[in-house]
């Protein structure tokens, strides 16, 4: 498996694993608008096929931001999820960052305990977040 750079022609591989992996997926002119805007933007590959994502950035000058983190089922519990994110932690650590933030749905118990077992901790909660009315949870972390 590499972690590489998003290209343009990876939409339709990673709009698939949008749209299977949630309930409200980014359609792919947020997505190609996000990059262009120039949020990091990592794709795990493996046999010339594309697996997982990660988009990032930083918000504010000590504050990293996870905006989405997917991995394609079939390629699930194998490790993409958290070499991406380590992949992005890697380049947050360029930026000598004091803290990473992400939301995640708080029905979505498999991605919270994801995330707590790389180093995030639950900080609050955010009513009505999500389109459907689900609160979020965010989670926090300082980069090691």
């Amino acid at each position: 498996m590499i972690i590489r750079e998003f290209r343009r022609p990876d939409v339709k591989e990673v709009l698939e694993i949008e749209f299977s992996s949630f309930k409200d997926p980014y359609p792919s002119h947020i997505l190609v608008d996000i990059y262009n805007l120039g949020a990091g933007f990592l794709v795990a590959q493996q046999d010339n096929m594309i697996v997982g994502y990660i988009i990032f950035w930083i918000r504010f000058e000590d504050e990293g931001h996870i905006i989405s983190l997917a991995v394609d089922k079939k390629y699930r519990r194998r490790g993409v999820g958290s070499t991406l994110v380590n992949s992005a932690l890697d380049i947050f650590k360029k930026y000598s960052l004091k803290k990473i933030k992400l939301e995640v749905r708080i029905g979505n118990k498999a991605a919270r305990k994801f995330y707590q077992k790389t180093g995030f901790l639950e900080k609050e909660f955010l009513l009505n977040y999500y389109d459907d009315g689900e609160d979020a949870v965010v989670m926090e972390m300082t980069p090691p």
